[in-house]
């Protein structure tokens, strides 16, 4: 059963809901009722390229993970705002590691499904 406990640890960081027992089934049916759950197979791209070490491959990988999830009707688009499209773009120009960090885990917290858990808590 889902304790108080947990469910404010996933609070702390994405990694944390994602690795609870239940964290991963909960944000993947909000990320359903959004529309826009090729958001975890964007995370884990993401996961991956955050370990990339070389700058070109960087950049190599960045401009992909762009054309795949980002750019109006990628193949993957996931579901983010123009103002958020706009950033990534730019930060792509120079990739770093946290250039694709703009995701829906923020507002998975601020849902009313995450609230819903902690009053039935």
């Amino acid at each position: 059963m889902l304790c108080f406990e947990e469910l404010s640890q996933w609070s702390h960081s994405l990694e944390r809901l994602l690795t609870s027992k239940y964290g991963l089934k909960i944000f993947q049916a909000f990320l359903k009722s959004e529309y826009s759950d090729e958001n975890i197979e964007f995370w884990l791209i993401c996961e991956e390229y955050k370990k990339i070490k070389c700058s070109y491959m960087m950049s190599t990988r960045a401009r992909k993970i762009f054309k795949r999830y980002i750019q109006a009707e990628a193949p993957k688009e996931i579901n983010i705002d123009q103002v958020t499209r706009e950033t990534i773009q730019k930060n792509i120009e120079e990739p770093v590691v946290t250039c694709f960090d703009a995701d829906s885990y923020p507002r998975f917290l601020k849902s009313n499904a995450y609230r819903a858990l902690f009053d039935a808590t």
